[in-house]
Formats: C-alpha cells, sequence, structure tokens
C-alpha cells in the first residue's frame, strides 16, 4: 500500500509539473527595447514577417512586439502571446507586466556581432505603448522575464483569402489560446479537404484554383487543439475578402 501511495504521489507531482509548464510559469531572461519604426526584417516580406499588414485591422492593436529571429522560429511563432515584465534596470521600470503578441521579426545585423536581434539572443522590440507599461519612457535597453501566455482575442479567427491562378492564400489572424498557428488545411466543395504549406509567418497556401467554391478551414494550434470553421467563405468569395471564423 506504501508504495502504492508513493507511486501516487509521484505520478501527481509530474502531473502539476506538466500542468505548470504548459501554463507557462517558468519565467526566461530576455530583453527589450521600444520601437524605432525601423525595426521589420530585413527581407521585408508583404504585411512584415509575419503578413499580418496592418495591425488593428489584424487584431492585434498595440499590444505588440517585433521578436527576435531566436524567438521568431522561422514564422512559427507569429500570434504568440507572452507576458513580459521589466527586471533589474532601477528606476528605469515599473511595475506589473503586459501580454504581447509576436507579430513580426526584428532587423538582424550579419555585420554587427552586438545586435541585440543576433541569433542566439531573445529580445523584444516593443511598441512605444505596450514598452512604456512596463518601463519609463525614452529608457531604452531594458533586462524583462519573459513566458508564454494565453492570447485573448475579440471575435472569431479571421482568414484573409486571395488567390491568382493555380495558388489560393490564406492569412490567418485574430486567433486566441496559444494563438501560434501551426498547420491549416482547407476543404474545397468540389475536393475535400487539403493541407496548406506555409509561406510565411501566418501565411498559407495550397496551390490549387479554388474559385467557385466554399470554402471551410481548419486552424491547429501549437497546444494541439484544432478549431474547423465550416464554410466560413461562400462560394462567390473574391480575392481580398477577410472572413470570420470559430476561435479558440
Amino acid at each position: 500500500m506504501a508504495s502504492a501511495n508513493a507511486l501516487l504521489l509521484l505520478f501527481s507531482a509530474a502531473f502539476c509539473f506538466l500542468a505548470r509548464r504548459a501554463a507557462g510559469d517558468d519565467w526566461q531572461s530576455a530583453n527589450a527595447t521600444s520601437s524605432s519604426g525601423d525595426d521589420r526584417d530585413i527581407f521585408d516580406l508583404p504585411g512584415g514577417a509575419c503578413g499580418y499588414g496592418d495591425l488593428y485591422s489584424a487584431g492585434y492593436g498595440t499590444k505588440t512586439a517585433t521578436v527576435s529571429p531566436e524567438l521568431f522560429n522561422d514564422g512559427a511563432a507569429c500570434g504568440a502571446c507572452y507576458e513580459l515584465k521589466c527586471v533589474d534596470a532601477g528606476s528605469s521600470c515599473l511595475p506589473g507586466s503586459i501580454v504581447v503578441t509576436a507579430t513580426d521579426m526584428c532587423r538582424h545585423s550579419y555585420f554587427d556581432e552586438g545586435g541585440w536581434c543576433n541569433l542566439p539572443r531573445a529580445h523584444f522590440v516593443m511598441s512605444e505603448p505596450a514598452y512604456t507599461q512596463i518601463a519609463v519612457r525614452g529608457a531604452g535597453f531594458v533586462p524583462v522575464s519573459y513566458r508564454r501566455a494565453p492570447c485573448v482575442r475579440n471575435g472569431g479567427i479571421r482568414f484573409r483569402i486571395s488567390g491568382l491562378l493555380l495558388s489560393t492564400e490564406v492569412l490567418v489572424t485574430n486567433v486566441a489560446g496559444a494563438g501560434d498557428v501551426q498547420s491549416v488545411s482547407i476543404h474545397a466543395s468540389s475536393i475535400g479537404w487539403m493541407p496548406m504549406t506555409r509561406m510565411y509567418g501566418q501565411k498559407w497556401q495550397k496551390i490549387s484554383e479554388l474559385h467557385g467554391q466554399s470554402l471551410s478551414i481548419s486552424v491547429t494550434i501549437s497546444d494541439g487543439r484544432t478549431v474547423v470553421s465550416n464554410n466560413v467563405a461562400p462560394a462567390d468569395w473574391q480575392s481580398g475578402q477577410t472572413f470570420q471564423g470559430g476561435q479558440f
């Protein structure tokens, strides 16, 4: 009986540890600055490295940050939310924390080995309104602690659909829960379900002409959960339209 109780306690401890990890309780160290307006990725992809473009219409507002390649993870981190607090910067720090969304990748320097956005450094270039929630305006570089946090969004997932010839593209924004989309599938009324390929950031592509067909879209986020938005776009959808689906 004693050994059974000990085994039960061991399993309980392991479960609690995994639950804490899943909840993002482990703080990590990074650095942060406020945006200068010239912090986008050097490749200058349309809409930024995540593809979001106007962050207000995408649903993210000003609580955003451009992140270093170490955090960006080749675009897989787009839409992920992080809780940040200023630490060890004396009077430059303000109390409390803020949750921001990763919406772009900051410019990394191939010539300056001290660049804060260079690998393997974790760095956040925060929007000015977000930065001034945790640090004094004009403080510049500050050390921060960060951890993953749940994303809270208004309304459903947004799908901006575009297509030319044999290519159909979908920009996925305003995703709650874990926030970072790991896979997308699209269903055309006369074809069935098809996996999409990540073009960059959260812009996904299927090499197929899908005009004239109603579309359903399945989104899976990094915690493994999936939401299917059935018939989210009608058969007469037009390139450039945005549709709203389900939500996590």
